[in-house]
Parts: structure tokens; sequence; C-alpha cells
């Protein structure tokens, strides 16, 4: 029997890159999943497509999570269709590459929108929606236990999820549910790669003590065991998946 036969899961922002490979890994493993998604049709179809070619069942909702009227619509959505929700996984976000005194207020307020308010609004509509002994998991990213320029405002809004993870752990445990942070090292994906050099690629990837970037089935196989049942004593955490960069 499949470890998440019958569980049903919300991934954000699971058109490409990490939350793709999360939704994929998650549906080989038995789960039904919602892929969440903003413009790009076409890129959730073909993780869909993904999905139904390996055995698996998925409905795609498009829903900007960073609009607390379309996390209810998510929501909604996911149960009218799957009946109920077990697993939730906030991926959804964004990265502007830029050092503090270059960042605009529309770049601050939609970094902050998208990275920070739609977890808090996944957070919200979960704690009424999400069954008992249910998972939750945050990615973060490793740039809060970090110095690095340029990454202010991501760095920011990443360590103001983990504390929202963190009490919601305490918040909900009573009911079984467990909620844990996963914190990526630099990942080889469209999102990382965005602005940045050859020069700067190859200098974070040099960072990690196994020397390359991380690639997403690196992070996706650790939301699995974290929304298993193996990890059903694994609460309030966060798991740094990042190669030893620190």
């Amino acid at each position: 029997m499949q470890p998440l036969q019958g569980k049903v899961a919300i991934v954000t922002g699971s058109g490409r890159g990490i939350g793709a490979e999360i939704a994929l890994t998650l549906a080989k493993a038995g789960a039904k999943v919602v892929i969440n998604y903003v413009e790009n049709k076409a890129a959730a179809d073909k993780i869909s497509a993904a999905i139904i070619e390996a055995g698996g069942e998925c409905l795609a909702v498009q829903a900007d999570v960073s609009d607390p009227a379309a996390v209810r619509r998510l929501f909604a959505e996911a149960t009218g269709y799957f009946q109920h929700i077990d697993i939730l996984v906030n991926n959804a976000g964004i990265l502007v590459f830029k050092e503090i005194a270059e960042i605009s207020d529309d770049e601050f307020d939609r970094i902050v929108d998208i990275n920070f308010k739609s977890v808090f609004y996944t957070l919200r509509e979960a704690a009424q929606k999400l069954a008992d002994h249910g998972r939750v998991v945050t990615v973060s990213s490793t740039v809060t236990r970090l110095m690095l320029p340029k990454y202010g405002a991501y760095a920011a809004t990443k360590a103001a999820v983990e504390q929202l993870t963190r009490i919601f752990a305490r918040e909900t445990g009573k009911r079984g549910i467990t909620a844990n942070i996963v914190s990526p090292g630099p990942v080889d994906t469209e999102l990382f790669r965005a602005g940045k050099t050859a020069a700067d690629i190859e200098r974070m990837a040099a960072m990690a003590a196994l020397g390359r970037l991380g690639a997403t089935d690196d992070i996706a196989q650790v939301v699995l065991f974290l929304v298993s049942d193996e990890a059903r004593w694994i609460t309030g955490q966060n798991i740094g998946v990042n190669g030893g960069i620190i």
C-alpha cells in the first residue's frame, strides 16, 4: 500500500519548480493532489498530465494565494472535489534579488503579499478545514540563517512564515496535526537562477559541503517524509535541506 493512499494534498505554487516536484512525488506516493497555479496554466497542465500518467489523481485550481478570497475558494474547490484535505504544502513564493536600498515599494509589497500573507491565509483556512492528524509543511529557505546580500526582503518573509508555522503547530497539535518547515539551500530552478550571473550560481553551489546545487527531488523527498505517518512525532521543526551550507 502506498504511504499516502487516501490522503488529499494541496500544494501551493505547484505548476513548476520545487512545487511541481512535490506534487508529483506526493501523487506517486498515493495522494490525490490539488495543483495550485496563478497564471501559467500550461505548466499546471503539464504536471497534471505527469501525475495522471503515473497513475495518480489531481485537480488543478487557479488561485492567487496572496488573495484571501482566492484561498477560501481554493480550499472550497479542493473539498468539493475530494471531500477532505489532509495535507497542505505552502510552497508559493517569489524572489526579488536586489539589495535593500534598491527594492521599490511595489516590489516589497509584492514579496510580502506572495511569500508571507499567502501562508497566513492558507494556515488560517487550514486551521478550520484540515482533517485531524493532518500535515502542514511550509517551504522556507536556508537564507534565513545567513547574511547574503540581495536576499534581505526574501529572507525576512521566509523568517516570518517559519514563526507562523511553528505557532500553528502549537495551536493545532491537540488535533494531531503536525506542522514543519523545510529550508532548502540553492536549488536549480528558474526562480533561483532569476537575476543571477553564472558566477553567482557557481559561488553559491560551492557553498554546499556536497559541492553542488540542490535538485527539486532533494526537497520533495523530505516533504514526503514529513507528511507521512513515519514523521508523526515531528512538529514545529525546521529541517535544513541544503547540502551542508550551514
